[in-house]
C-alpha cells in the first residue's frame, strides 16, 4: 500500500546501504580485522530480525526457513499476536525447522524464539535476559522446568515477562513435562528475597506484599530462578537443594516483582481470551491472584464517596534531586495548565511548553529536557510551542503582565518576583489513552472556543479562516464580545481570567473595590487606598487581581490600572460593560453557596467558561543531552596498554616501557616464521593462522587434541610495543605521532582480540573516541518530530530537493525556506546546538567520515567513501540509530541539524527501537563506521555484553512491525468538540473516537499524511541549554532551585528545603560517611588498590603515593548548606535535630574545625 514516492524513498536507503555494505565487506575481506566479513547482520523485517537475533545462540536456525513461517502464522493470527510467539516456540521445540543437540537445547532456543517475537526481535533479553532452561526433579522424581533470568531481563518490559512465562509453561505441557511442585522453604525464601533485594540492593518499580509472592511461586508452573549476581546472601532460607545460590538474585527479583506481580492482572486481560483455546486453562490462578492483590490493597482503607475525580498524585516529588527545580506541586493552582494537543515536535510521551515559560524559569527548562509530571505518564521530553499560552508574572514593581514571547520574556526575567501561572503544559490524547489515564478538564482555549462557535454557525464561509486557524488568528475583545452576544457562546478565552481560584470572599473584595474605582471606556483605574468594608479587611483586592491573571500596572504607587482589552473584558465578565457599575445590584445576585464562577456567570453579561481547567504537577527531570559517548578514560582503540600504560592508560608510556604485559590472541605468520597479535602480519602484510594455546601443556601452537586439554585463543605475553608502533608509522606514512594515543588496560572479549593499532592513530589524529564496541556513538535526547521547516535544520532547499522532499504539506512546490514539510520516517535530524558546552553531531561526525576515508585509504588500501567538503556535505548519509538494552539498529538518513540537543526523529523511528520520547537518550553511529570497525569478537564475555549493540540492522520501517505503544499517537489536525466534552465528563480515552496512527495501518497514509493540532514558527525557539548544565557548583544549583521555589505561586519552598535535605543531602552525607569508614586506598601513580594502606605508606607495587578514594571533602560538602536550609525555611524540629545528630557524628570522627566550618560559608543565610 506504499505509495510511489516513498518507494523511491526506500529504493534510495537501500541502494546506499548496499554501496556501503559492498565496500565495508572488500575492506573487511583483507583480513586487518578478527572477523573477515561485516558483523552487523541486515534484516528487511522482524521475523528476519527475530531469527537474525536467535542464530547468535544458535546458528543453525539460519536459512531453515523460520522468517517464511512466522509470516505464515501472523497471516493467520495477525501482526504482533501472542499466539505467533506461543506457535513458533512450540514448532522450534519440535525440532521442526532444524536438528539441536538434544531436546532440552530445542526446547530452549524454542523458549529464545517465543521471547524475541513478542519484544519485535529488538532487545537483548531472548540472549541474555533469559539465561538458559534447566530440567530439575520433582519431589517424585519427574523433571519440570526451570527458567534462569539474568539482569538484562529488565529490557524485555515487564508485560513480556509474564507473556514468556505462559509461552515456557506451554512448551513445557506439549513435551509432556510436570508442573513445579515448590517446598515451604522455597515459597519463604521467594518472598524474602524480593523484600530483601528491595531493601539492600535496589528500589524495585513495584513490591509486592509477602502474600502476592508467595501465592504466585505455589501456583506457578514453572520454577523462576536466576544465577547470583550481589555480593549479599539472603537472610534465611539457604542451602536449598533446588536453589542453588545463597546470594540475591536480579534476575529472579525482576521477573518476581516487576513482572509477574505487578502486570499478571494486565497479561491475563488478553490472555484469558484465548488461553482455553491452547489447554492452558490451569492459569485461571491469576483470577485468585486478582482478587488477592485488590483486597491487599485496599486493606485498611476506608471507602468513601468522594465527589473528586482526580486526586493529587505526588509520586514524581519523591525522587527530587538537588538542584533540579520542582515547578508545580500536584493539582496545585498556577502550575503547568492542561492543554490538549500535539506540535510537530511533540506527542509520542513528549510535551510542549512556550518557550517564553522555559525563559521564565531561569533557563532551567531547555528543550530536550525531561520532565517529571504527575500526570498521564511518569516522565515526558519538552519541546517549545510559541502558539499556547505563556506565563503570567508580577514584576517587581507590582505590575501583573502575560509573557507573550520570549523576546518580552528575556526583557523582563530578572525583575520577576513571582511566577503566578506558569502557562500552558500541552499533551496530546494518545498520551492519555496509552497510560490508560481518564480525560480531565483542560482549560478553556482557543481551538476549543472555535469548535463551539462553529457549531453554532450556520454559514460558516464568513469565518472560515476564523475556524481553520482559531490559534494563529488574534480576535480582538471588540469581536470577541460581538460573537459571544450574537451567537450564545461562551467568552474567548483569551479574555477570559481564572474565575474558579479565587474564593467567595474575594469576589466580594473585588466588587467593593470596584465601587471606588474610576471606569472608562477601555480603562480602570484602582485607588490602593480606599474605605475597605470590615468584613473584607483581611482580603487584599489586588491580590485578586493577579490570581484572576488579569494584567495590569501599579503606578505612582497609588494607582492599580487595568487597561485596554483586559479592562473591557473585565468590565463585560462582571456585567457593567455595556451599563453602569452598580455594586449592590451585583451582589444581590450572588449565592455564597455557589463557585465563584457559577456567580460570575449569574452577573456576566456573557456566559464564561474554566479558564483554570486541571494543573498538573511537575519537576525537572535529567537535562538534555547531546554529546560524542566516552568510555571511562576515552580511549582511541581497543588495545591493552597493561599497567605500563599508566594512569592516563596511554600508548606513550608503554613506548616509555617498552612492553606491554597483557593477555592477546596469537597468531603464526607463516612467511616471516613468526607469531604476531593481528590476523595479517604486520611486517609482511600476509595473512596469519590462529595459533591455540594449551594451559595443561604449557604450548603455543595448534588446537591442542590430548584428552582434557582445553587450549584457549589468548596467551599471557610481554609485548614489545615499539615494535608494532613503529610499524604502524611505517604504514600510515607519517613523521610523527599524535601527542596522546590512548588505549584500555585490558580486552575483556573472549578471545582477547584487539584492534589494530592503527585504527587507534588515526582516531587520535581526527580526535574520535570509542565505545566497548570499537564504534563512535553520538548519545542524544529522543525527541518525536513529524514536519519541519528548511530554515530549523540549516539544510538548503536545493539539497532537500534531491533527498526527495519536492512538495509540502499542502502540495506546493518546495521554494521557500519557511514552507513546513512532512518528515520521511527515516530521516533524522541532529543536534548542533551552539550554545552546548559539547560538540555538536555535525562536528563530531565530519570528523568521523575523515577518520573513515584515511581508515579506508591508509589501513585498507581503498579508496575514500566520504570525500566531504565540510560538515554541510553530510545530509543524504546514512547512520544507523541504537537505544540502550536493544540488539538491533535501524538505518536512518541525515537530512540536517537543528539548533537544540535534541534527537528528532520520526516517531515511528522511536518505536523501531523500542522507546517512546519521555526523557530518555539513544545513539546513532555511522553507517560505515558500524561496517568497519564493530566486531561481535570484540565484545565482552560477560551477561550483557550483546545489550546496546547493532546484532542486526533493520534496513526499512516496517510500520505493523514497530513497538505497538506508537500506534495509539493521534494523527488528526483537529479534535472534535465531542472530545472537549468527554474531558468535562471525566470519561475514558477509549470512549472518544480520535484518528490515531493504528487507522492508518497498512494503508497508504501508514508512512505520510500525518497532522497535528497546534503550529510552531520555530522548533528552535526557547532556551537550548539548560542553566543547570552551566552552572558550575551545587551550591549555585540549588540557590537556583531555591529562588524558582520561592517565585512559583504553585510550590512550597519550604517543603522543598525540606525535600532536599531529606531525599539528596542527608542520604548523601550518611552514605558518605558509610563509605569514609570502608573505604579502600589507591596509588596516584599506578592506581593499585589497598583495602588497608601498607605500614611503609607507599605503594608496594611502585612506591606511589597513597591516598584516600573517599575524601573528608565528600562526607561533609552538604552539611553547611543543609543547616543553612533548616534554618532559613524553619523546618520541622525533627529534620533539624536529625541534621544535629549528623553534625556531631561528622566532627567526633573528624574533629570541629571552627575555622573550616565558618570558611564553607553559609548559602541560604
Amino acid at each position: 500500500m506504499t505509495s510511489e514516492h516513498m518507494k523511491k524513498y526506500f529504493e534510495n536507503i537501500e541502494n546506499s546501504l548496499k554501496q556501503a555494505y559492498e565496500t565495508a565487506t572488500k575492506a573487511r575481506e583483507k583480513g586487518y580485522d578478527p572477523e573477515k566479513k561485516v558483523s552487523i547482520l541486515l534484516t528487511k523485517n522482524m521475523a528476519e530480525r527475530v531469527v537474525g537475533l536467535i542464530s547468535v545462540a544458535a546458528p543453525q536456525v539460519m536459512n531453515a526457513g523460520v522468517p517464511e513461517r512466522i509470516r505464515e502464522l501472523e497471516s493467520q493470527y495477525g501482526m504482533q499476536n501472542w499466539m505467533v510467539a506461543f506457535k513458533l516456540a512450540e514448532e522450534v521445540s519440535n525440532e521442526k525447522f532444524c536438528k539441536f543437540k538434544d531436546k532440552k537445547e530445542a526446547m530452549e532456543v524454542g523458549l529464545r524464539f517465543g521471547l524475541a517475537y513478542i519484544t519485535n526481535g529488538v532487545v537483548s533479553s531472548p540472549l541474555e535476559g533469559f539465561v538458559r532452561l534447566e530440567l530439575k526433579k520433582r519431589q517424585d522424581g519427574k523433571e519440570y522446568f526451570c527458567l534462569y533470568f539474568g539482569g538484562p531481563i529488565r529490557s524485555a518490559g515487564t508485560t513480556a515477562t509474564c507473556i514468556f512465562t505462559a509461552i515456557a509453561d506451554y512448551v513445557r505441557k506439549i513435551n509432556g513435562y510436570e508442573v513445579y511442585d515448590p517446598t515451604h522453604e522455597e515459597i519463604k525464601r521467594s518472598s524474602t528475597e524480593v523484600q530483601y533485594f528491595h531493601d539492600r540492593i535496589t528500589n524495585l518499580q513495584y513490591l509486592p506484599s509477602e502474600k502476592e509472592v508467595e501465592f504466585i511461586t505455589s501456583h506457578l508452573p514453572v520454577q523462576i530462578d536466576g544465577d547470583p549476581s550481589e555480593k549479599i546472601d539472603v537472610p534465611n532460607y539457604k542451602n536449598l537443594s533446588r536453589i542453588e545460590a545463597n546470594k540475591l538474585r536480579n534476575g529472579f527479583c525482576l521477573v518476581m516483582a516487576e513482572g509477574l506481580s505487578q502486570k499478571l492482572p494486565k497479561f491475563w486481560g488478553k490472555f484469558s481470551k484465548f488461553n482455553k483455546n491452547i489447554g492452558m486453562d490451569h492459569w485461571n490462578f491469576v483470577e485468585e491472584y486478582i482478587k488477592l492483590q485488590k483486597e491487599i490493597k485496599a486493606k485498611g482503607q476506608i471507602k468513601k464517596e468522594s465527589p473528586e475525580k482526580i486526586t493529587p498524585n505526588y509520586t514524581f516529588i519523591k525522587d527530587l534531586v538537588a538542584g533540579r527545580p520542582i515547578l508545580g506541586y500536584p493539582l496545585r493552582t498556577g502550575g503547568f495548565r492542561l492543554r490538549f494537543g500535539r506540535t510537530r515536535a511533540s506527542g509520542f510521551s513528549a510535551e510542549a511548553i512556550h518557550p517564553a515559560t522555559m525563559c521564565i524559569l531561569n533557563n532551567y527548562i531547555a528543550i530536550g529536557t525531561q520532565l517529571r509530571t504527575e500526570r498521564p505518564n511518569k516522565s515526558t521530553v519538552l519541546s517549545a510551542c510559541d502558539y499556547i499560552e505563556g506565563p503570567i508574572v508580577k514584576l517587581k514593581n507590582g505590575s501583573v503582565l502575560l509573557i507573550e514571547n520570549e523576546e518580552q520574556a528575556k526583557a523582563l526575567v530578572k525583575d520577576v518576583e513571582e511566577i503566578i501561572f506558569l502557562g500552558d503544559l500541552l499533551i496530546n490524547y494518545g498520551d492519555f489513552f496509552v497510560f490508560n489515564h481518564i480525560l480531565v478538564p483542560p482549560g478553556y482555549c482557543e481551538e476549543w472556543w472555535a469548535l463551539e462557535l462553529e457549531k453554532e454557525l450556520k454559514d460558516k464561509s464568513e469565518f472560515q479562516g476564523l475556524l481553520n486557524n482559531p490559534i494563529k488568528i488574534k480576535v480582538s475583545i471588540e469581536q470577541a464580545i460581538e460573537l459571544s452576544k450574537k451567537y450564545k457562546i461562551p467568552l474567548h478565552p483569551r479574555y477570559t481570567y481564572h474565575w474558579k481560584d479565587i474564593k467567595f470572599q474575594q469576589l466580594l473584595s473585588l466588587l467593593d473595590w470596584l465601587a471606588y474605582a474610576v471606569v472608562k471606556e477601555d480603562k480602570i483605574i484602582f485607588p490602593l487606598k480606599y474605605d475597605i468594608k470590615k468584613d473584607l479587611v483581611d482580603v487584599d483586592p489586588k491580590r485578586v487581581l493577579e490570581l484572576l491573571g488579569t494584567p495590569h500596572k501599579l503606578v505612582s504607587n497609588e494607582y492599580v490600572v487595568v487597561e485596554k482589552e483586559w479592562a473591557m473584558a473585565l468590565q463585560v465578565s462582571l456585567g457593567f460593560y455595556e451599563k453602569p457599575f452598580d455594586v449592590d445590584h451585583l451582589l444581590k445576585k450572588l449565592d455564597e453557596n455557589k463557585s465563584v464562577l457559577e456567580n460570575v456567570n449569574k452577573i456576566s453579561e456573557i456566559k464564561l467558561r474554566d479558564k483554570s481547567g486541571i494543573f498538573i504537577g511537575s519537576r525537572m527531570g535529567r537535562p538534555e543531552k547531546a554529546k560524542m559517548r566516552k568510555l571511562t578514560g576515552s580511549p582511541h582503540v581497543l588495545f591493552p596498554v597493561g599497567e605500563e600504560g599508566g594512569r592516563l592508560r596511554c600508548f606513550q608510556s608503554s613506548c616509555e616501557a617498552g612492553k606491554i604485559n597483557g593477555q592477546f590472541a596469537m597468531f603464526n605468520c607463516s612467511k616471516c616464521n613468526k607469531k604476531t597479535i593481528y590476523p595479517r602480519c604486520e611486517n609482511c602484510d600476509s595473512e596469519t593462522s590462529a595459533v591455540w594455546y594449551c594451559p595443561s601443556c604449557g604450548e603455543l601452537k595448534e588446537k591442542c587434541n590430548k584428552p582434557d586439554h582445553k587450549s584457549v585463543r589468548y596467551t599471557n605475553i610481554e609485548l614489545d610495543i615499539n615494535h608494532y608502533i613503529s610499524k604502524a608509522v611505517e604504514k600510515l606514512h607519517i613523521n610523527s605521532l599524535p601527542p596522546l594515543i590512548k588505549g584500555v588496560k585490558g580486552t575483556s572479549n573472549r578471545n582477547h582480540f584487539t584492534e589494530n593499532i592503527i585504527k587507534g592513530i588515526l582516531r587520535a589524529v581526527h580526535n574520535v573516541f570509542i565505545n566497548k564496541d570499537g564504534t563512535a556513538r553520538y548519545d542524544m535526547t529522543e525527541t518525536p518530530i513529524t514536519h519541519f521547516k528548511p530554515k530549523e535544520i540549516g539544510t538548503s532547499i536545493e539539497k532537500l530537493k534531491e533527498l526527495g522532499y519536492e512538495k509540502d504539506i499542502n502540495g506546493n512546490a518546495l521554494v521557500d525556506r519557511e514552507q513546513v514539510l512532512e518528515l520521511k520516517c527515516q530521516d533524522l535530524i541532529l543536534p548542533s546546538c551552539p550554545e552546548s558546552l559539547d560538540e555538536g553531531a555535525d562536528v563530531v561526525f565530519f570528523r568521523i567520515t575523515k577518520f573513515i576515508d584515511d581508515l579506508l585509504v591508509k589501513l585498507y588500501g581503498l579508496k575514500p567513501y566520504y570525500n566531504l567538503k565540510d560538515k554541510t556535505d553530510l545530509p543524504g548519509h546514512l547512520v544507523i540509530g541504537l537505544s540502550p538494552h536493544t540488539a538491533a539498529g535501524i538505518i536512518g538518513r541525515i537530512i540536517g541539524f537543528s539548533k537544540t540537543q535534541g534527537f528528532y526523529a520520526h516517531p515511528l523511528f522511536h518505536s523501531n527501537m523500542r522507546r517512546d520520547c519521555d526523557g530518555d537518550e539513544a545513539g546513532v553511529m555511522l553507517l560505515m563506521d558500524a561496517f568497519l570497525n564493530f566486531s561481535r569478537e570484540l565484545l565482552g564475555d560477560h551477561r550483557g555484553a550483546t545489550q546496546d549493540e547493532p546484532i542486526v540492522l533493520n534496513s526499512i520501517i516496517i510500520p505493523s512491525e514497530v513497538d505497538d505503544m506508537v500506534f495509539d499517537m493521534d494523527t488528526c489536525w483537529k479534535y472534535p468538540l465531542e472530545f472537549y466534552e468527554a474531558c468535562l465528563e471525566y470519561k475514558h480515552p477509549s470512549e472518544v473516537k480520535i484518528e490515531t496512527f493504528r487507522s492508518r495501518l497498512k494503508t497508504d497514509a501508514e508512512y505520510e499524511g500525518l497532522g497535528f493540532t497546534h503550529p510552531t514558527t520555530d522548533i528552535n525557539f526557547g532556551v537550548r541549554c539548560s542553566s543547570y548544565k552551566t552552572i558550575p557548583t551545587m551550591e549555585e544549583k540549588v540557590f537556583g532551585q531555591m529562588e524558582l521555589a520561592e517565585k512559583i505561586r504553585a510550590v512550597d519552598e519550604a517543603d522543598v528545603a525540606a525535600l532536599i535535605i531529606n531525599r539528596h543531602f542527608l542520604r548523601d552525607i550518611k552514605g558518605n560517611l558509610r563509605k569514609f569508614s570502608q573505604q579502600e586506598f589507591r596509588c596516584v601513580k599506578c592506581n593499585e588498590k589497598f583495602r588497608r594502606p601498607p605500614l611503609k605508606g607507599v605503594c608496594t607495587k611502585c612506591g606511589g603515593k597513597i591516598i584516600f578514594t573517599v575524601s573528608e571533602g565528600s562526607v561533609i560538602k552538604y552539611l553547611t548548606p543543609s543547616i543553612s536550609l533548616a534554618e532559613k525555611y524553619e523546618l520541622p524540629a525533627y529534620l533539624r535535630q536529625d541534621l544535629e545528630l549528623t553534625r556531631q557524628r561528622i566532627e567526633s570522627m573528624f574533629g570541629k574545625d571552627k575555622e573550616r566550618q565558618e570558611g564553607l560559608g553559609r548559602w541560604f543565610g
